[in-house]
């Protein structure tokens, strides 16, 4: 099964993003010149901060007391302070996690920091505040860089489908096979982050450790709650009521977005990875799906999704290309005809040995590794 590299382990050794990070290098190095310290609260290490060297370090949304804070610029560092008032770090050094953008749950879904985010988007975005606008990019680019570090080393497979998918269905529970086999594999699966397909095949790696039965009952307890319309919050309860039964599931990532604010992440991805702008979430998600991407039945952002993973396949503008399975004949040869266009864009190209159409969900994982994912 996957083990998720260690967070610590892959990012640069300038680098600090939390207080056991600051804790073990202040001693260890003896200083903080050129470090860069990403969103960690510093308030109650300002003895540190006062003896220790802080020169060309960079400290990014870093909560720190008022001398602490004087001291460190004059030795020439860079304080760019938290900004108040915000439902989210623009400069958060890690991922969220499902219990972070569901917090306060029991309040109902809007006291949640994730749909307080959503509400300061649509707020920020009808303004058209270019203070906002920033804000929205410089959080984007250090979830990603937060993204790149958890997964050096991964052979991750992205798990396409749409969110249309009920628990309690056939489809959802195959979905979900699918993202165990996969996660047994060895594989980090990777997928949108959102209801539907993409929130069972990440039940499914979450449920890799488990025993079948496992995965049998959590169906069961899903399935009372099975779509997050009209009610999100009883929707990610019957998820935290798996979690909170199940407490030790298996790693996946899921890459959801705010752009789709009607659309909740699910709780299943242990890392999660949201974003602001869609356009960057879409081919961040498909470019690091290095082992592969399984396409599940969906609608537009599905088939979206198939042809901007084909492009750099068919250019080979990401090196070899990288195997993609259609899963469901007829829903890609007669419903959304998607699989025809792939197959004649793949002609005499190299990509034309990397596809695949099954008919089943079952089928999929087997396709994927016979393609060499």
């Amino acid at each position: 099964m996957q083990t998720m590299p260690a967070h610590a382990a892959h990012h640069d050794d300038r680098e600090i993003e939390t207080l056991e990070e600051f804790d073990a290098t202040v001693p260890a190095r003896g200083t903080l010149a050129g470090f860069r310290v990403q969103g960690v609260d510093l308030t109650d290490r300002t003895r540190e901060l006062l003896a220790t060297d802080t020169a060309g370090a960079v400290f990014l949304g870093c909560r720190m007391r008022e001398d602490a804070a004087a001291k460190v610029r004059a030795d020439g560092a860079l304080v760019f302070p938290p900004v108040p008032d915000l439902p989210f770090d623009p400069y958060r050094g890690l991922v969220y996690s499902p219990d972070e953008l569901f917090e306060n749950l029991a309040d109902g879904y809007e006291a949640t920091p994730d749909a307080r985010a959503y509400a300061w988007f649509q707020q920020t975005k009808a303004d058209g505040d270019i203070f906002a606008s920033m804000l929205r990019a410089i959080h984007d680019d250090a979830v990603s860089d937060a993204l790149d570090e958890l997964l050096r080393g991964a052979r991750v497979v992205g798990v396409m489908g749409g969110h249309a998918m009920a628990r309690g269905t056939e489809e959802y529970a195959g979905a979900a096979r699918l993202g165990r086999e996969l996660a047994r594999a060895g594989f980090t699966v990777a997928t949108g982050g959102g209801p539907g397909a993409m929130e069972a095949a990440n039940l499914g790696a979450y449920a890799a450790p488990y025993d079948d039965e496992m995965l049998t009952e959590s169906l069961g307890i899903l399935g009372k709650a099975p779509r997050f319309t009209p009610s999100v919050s009883e929707w990610a309860r019957a998820a935290f009521e798996v979690r909170d039964r199940w407490p030790k599931g298996g790693p996946s990532v899921g890459i959801p977005t705010w752009f789709y604010g009607h659309e909740p992440p699910n709780a299943f991805a242990g890392h999660i990875a949201k974003y602001f702008a869609n356009a960057t979430r879409e081919d961040g998600l498909l470019a690091r799906s290095n082992a592969g991407v399984v396409f599940l039945p969906g609608a537009a952002g599905t088939v979206q999704e198939i042809f901007d993973n084909a492009t750099p396949n068919y250019y080979e503008s990401r090196g070899e290309p990288t195997p993609m399975v259609l899963v469901n004949r007829a829903h890609w040869t007669e419903k959304l005809p998607a699989w025809p266009l792939l197959r004649a864009l793949a002609r005499e190209r190299s990509m034309e040995t990397r596809i695949a159409l099954v008919d089943r969900i079952e089928e999929a994982a087997g396709a994927l590794k016979r393609l060499g994912g």
